[in-house]
């Protein structure tokens, strides 16, 4: 992997991250974010990680976006020696930011795409993140597995798929009690509703649906977190593909 320094610099924003999430990274912290923001710059000439290279959008879209979906929330004490997996991190986002942040949790970075994981093999050593590893995978197939089912505290997933979609796929690999975070933008109350019928099959409920806006542009972002009350029955999550041709 290239370790070039690109032209472009990450602003660090500390006002604003002490402002909108009464938290700001400490000086290493920003140099991390700094050499993340350099590395997939460098790689994404070659692999299509991300279409977000501005600085400022990157630091909104990717790192401030990433941080806010778990910083000052009741339901996750960042205090914590936590098991967490980003289902569907593609250049690893929310999964590395929220690392970088929180040292003492331990982060799964899943991807179904080899290309993106060996990017990520790759700059895991390169940012000194010594509590992330990768798993490369389908999640229908990683929450059938033993050693991952019901294996973690919070599960990240931050897609466009169906809200139905990202409950199955997260739900069985939490421990009960653990939370699954949504990362979603606009949110309609009939979406609530749906959602919350899917989850009466898969053993979770809704415990907290946030709005936010996001700082730089003031967009609009919805972070909705499931909590695992029961155990998933064992049926779900159904074979490869399924979940997006018939959503619960």
């Amino acid at each position: 992997m290239s370790t070039v320094m690109n032209d472009e610099t990450l602003p660090e924003f500390n006002e604003i991250w002490q402002q909108t999430l009464g938290w700001q990274p400490h000086q290493q912290q920003q140099e991390q974010y700094q050499r993340l923001y350099q590395e997939i710059l460098a790689a994404n000439r070659q692999i299509n990680l991300t279409r977000i290279t501005d600085p400022n959008e990157f630091w909104e879209k990717h790192l401030w976006d990433s941080l806010a979906g778990v910083i000052g929330i009741d339901l996750v004490n960042p205090n914590n020696l936590l098991q967490v997996i980003d289902i569907g991190t593609g250049a690893g986002f929310p999964g590395i930011p929220i690392a970088i942040a929180f040292p003492n949790w331990q982060i799964t970075l899943l991807d179904s795409t080899r290309k993106k994981v060996n990017f990520i093999d790759c700059l895991l050593p390169i940012l000194e993140l010594k509590n992330c590893q990768t798993l490369n995978g389908r999640s229908e197939e990683i929450g059938q597995t033993k050693h991952y089912r019901e294996n973690y505290n919070i599960a990240l997933i931050r897609a466009v798929g169906e809200p139905s979609i990202c409950a199955e796929y997260a739900l069985p690999l939490l421990k009960i009690g653990g939370i699954a975070i949504l990362y979603r933008g606009h949110w309609q109350e009939e979406e609530t509703l749906k959602l919350e019928l899917a989850l009466k099959q898969l053993g979770g409920k809704m415990a907290l649906i946030r709005p936010l806006q996001t700082p730089l542009t003031q967009s609009v972002r919805h972070f909705i977190y499931i909590q695992k009350i029961v155990k998933t029955p064992p049926q779900f999550p159904r074979q490869v593909g399924i979940p997006k041709q018939h959503p619960l």
